[in-house]
């Protein structure tokens, strides 16, 4: 398989040979990520990182997820909706106070049209400069209210396009130009610490699942050395779109051990550390 490969690319190569594509310079950068994924370490011997985050500035957070999370000193990400975020300002100051991270979730939350809540802010209908605003935005009231800069923002529905058709656009690069990260939804993997795109990090369904289910997902990172990203909306026993209490603090109790080798912290802290070991030791 591996001389098939190397065949294939010879043959690429020599039809785009103006491109300075070689064999040699792609087995190399290939190389290169190889070595990169085996320099890269987790602190203090883990075996891999989880964050927990969750959306919209919803109440069950803030009075079911909150006491859970503090019990056991565990810190999280809140991508906040600036409407819901201005009712309960006092508490979202108070959960900032005490460690967990405010995270952008745009000022107008649009998604595509075809949901018919967000028809009137339809992302076929936006451009990359009115999306910019919309981020921008967001980040200035946030700021203003509660004193804090957001660096991580969550795409609304894990969509990142705008337009339709032949003008359709990633807005990627939009988030990538004005945070630290930026989360997708409902994807299907952990992130590779050496390799992933922070501004379209991987962000695994965390509603409705019980901890036998989130356990598969653990075992799974730490195999690979991943991050994983769970992401959430309400908090409660049931429920749709609905992390449960009992798996959140099974979570919990699970990093707190250090036998079970799990770093557990906010979006901005791990990916701090993954660009620091990024740009010290791994090239």
């Amino acid at each position: 398989m591996r001389t098939v490969s190397s065949f294939l690319i010879i043959i690429f190569c020599a039809m785009f040979s103006s491109t300075g594509c070689s064999p040699s310079n792609l087995q190399n950068k290939e190389l290169s990520v190889l070595e990169d994924r085996e320099q890269f370490k987790w602190p203090e011997g883990k075996h891999g990182a989880i964050s927990i985050t969750f959306d919209d500035a919803r109440f069950s957070q803030l009075d079911t997820g909150l006491p859970i999370l503090d019990e056991y000193d565990a810190k999280a990400t809140f991508y906040v909706s600036i409407p819901s975020m201005e009712k309960r300002l006092d508490d979202w100051k108070k959960a900032a106070a005490n460690g967990h991270e405010i995270g952008n979730h745009s000022l107008t939350h649009p998604c595509s049209g075809n949901f018919s809540f967000a028809y009137e802010k339809a992302l076929e209908n936006y451009t990359l400069n009115k999306m910019h605003y919309d981020l921008v935005e967001a980040n200035i009231i946030i700021e203003r209210l509660l004193d804090i800069k957001p660096v991580s923002f969550a795409y609304p529905c894990g969509q990142k396009f705008v337009g339709r058709g032949i003008n359709a656009r990633s807005y990627i690069p939009v988030v990538a130009e004005n945070f630290l990260t930026g989360r997708g939804w409902m994807d299907e993997w952990s992130n590779d610490p050496a390799f992933c795109d922070m501004a379209q990090l991987m962000g695994v369904e965390l509603d409705g699942k019980d901890f036998e289910q989130v356990k598969q997902w653990i075992d799974k990172t730490k195999t690979n050395g991943g991050w994983l990203v769970f992401a959430g909306h309400e908090i409660g026993e049931g429920g749709r779109q609905t992390t449960l209490s009992p798996t959140l603090k099974a979570i919990c109790e699970y990093a707190q051990d250090p036998a079970n080798g799990v770093w557990l912290d906010t979006v901005q802290t791990v990916a701090s550390y993954i660009v620091k070991q990024r740009t010290g030791s791994i090239n």
